[in-house]
């Protein structure tokens, strides 16, 4: 079986597995339940003018919500990739798409990424595994990516958990930093570097800002573990045993953002990790953060349709302008600053 064959079927397993069964950490939680809202009777402020346009790498959202990365690289991907990009286009928020080293090494599935056609005003960021620089990509496989999609920005994810209990993994993590600083100096769009679900530490905060990223994206524990992902496709009882072990591993999410935050305190900062409700994307956006990504949840609306996804988007945004209703912030600048969120 090649190489290519092998990339594909493992997407169609991680699609299979994220939409049917239940691999969301068991007793980590995204530590958003930490901190709750004051509550103020007295907003002095009419809803309908409550403001949640951000702008971001130069764009214009409706809304700070993303799209996590999730998909492509199978066909069954590529149904779910459009109705996704469909629905942020209606949305006016933004959107990532799954790795794309599948269509690096068979241009034939670039099809299943390739989602402008459906979404041509949306901030869209392309994504390639970050390791991939240490086994033989460099900055003309990112622009590659990048051009493919017609992409806004690039997301290098950091995935060394997921690799290392993964049968057949990326496991040499030497030397990266540099060749991520490298990408982030020569690419001509912004490069993100986001985890997939187990985190961000300050101290990788600030090695990432010191080599030039663009923003960082925490993607901390609390939602999908993707240990829990490789744990179901295992080969054999050792390897089950190995990714079980890991399930619960991680930083959670609201003690990433805050770390992140603070090591790197003039970037973007996306939130992203067990986000479930408006509420918790407001908590975000209190504790720093610049957009808010959830994957889980709209990778199962998409799979139903896109209209699914538009209605999950738009319940998320009213319970967003809620919260900030609740706390009388009438835009996103005072959310982030409000003093109404205490850690309980």
């Amino acid at each position: 079986m090649s190489d290519e064959t092998i990339v594909s079927n493992r997407k169609l397993e991680h699609l299979r597995i994220n939409i049917q069964e239940d691999v969301q950490f068991l007793t980590v939680r995204s530590g958003l339940e930490a901190f709750r809202f004051t509550h103020q009777a007295l907003p002095e402020l009419d809803l309908a003018a409550v403001d949640t346009a951000v702008t971001c790498f130069g764009k214009t959202l409706r809304a700070p919500l993303l799209v996590s990365s999730m998909t492509g690289g199978a066909a069954e991907a590529e149904r779910i990739n459009r109705n996704l990009a469909a629905a942020a286009q209606t949305c006016g928020i933004a959107m990532g798409l799954g790795s794309q080293r599948a269509a690096i090494a068979d241009p034939t599935l670039a099809r299943t990424y390739q989602v402008r056609a459906v979404a041509p005003d949306i901030l869209l960021f392309a994504n390639l595994g970050a390791i991939q620089l240490n086994y033989g990509y460099g900055v003309d496989e990112c622009r590659r990516a990048v051009e493919m999609v017609d992409a806004d920005a690039l997301i290098l994810h950091l995935n060394p958990i997921q690799e290392a209990v993964q049968a057949h993994g990326n496991t040499d993590w030497r030397g990266l930093l540099q060749k991520i600083e490298n990408v982030c100096r020569v690419l001509e769009k912004p490069v993100i570097v986001k985890e997939v679900g187990f985190g961000i530490s300050a101290n990788t905060a600030r090695r990432l800002r010191d080599a030039g990223v663009s923003a960082i994206d925490v993607a901390g524990a609390g939602g999908t573990s993707w240990a829990a992902v490789e744990a179901r496709r295992a080969p054999n009882a050792e390897s089950q045993n190995l990714a079980e072990t890991f399930w619960d591993w991680g930083i959670p999410t609201a003690t990433s953002l805050l770390e992140t935050h603070q090591a790197a305190p003039n970037l973007p900062i996306f939130a992203s990790g067990g986000i479930r409700n408006g509420i918790e994307v407001a908590k975000c956006i209190a504790l720093g953060a610049t957009l808010v990504g959830l994957a889980s949840p709209f990778l199962r609306l998409a799979n139903l349709s896109a209209q699914a996804t538009t209605e999950g988007i738009h319940a998320l945004h009213a319970q967003l302008r809620v919260a900030m209703f609740g706390v009388g912030a009438p835009n996103l600048d005072t959310l982030r600053d409000t003093p109404q969120l205490v850690k309980i």
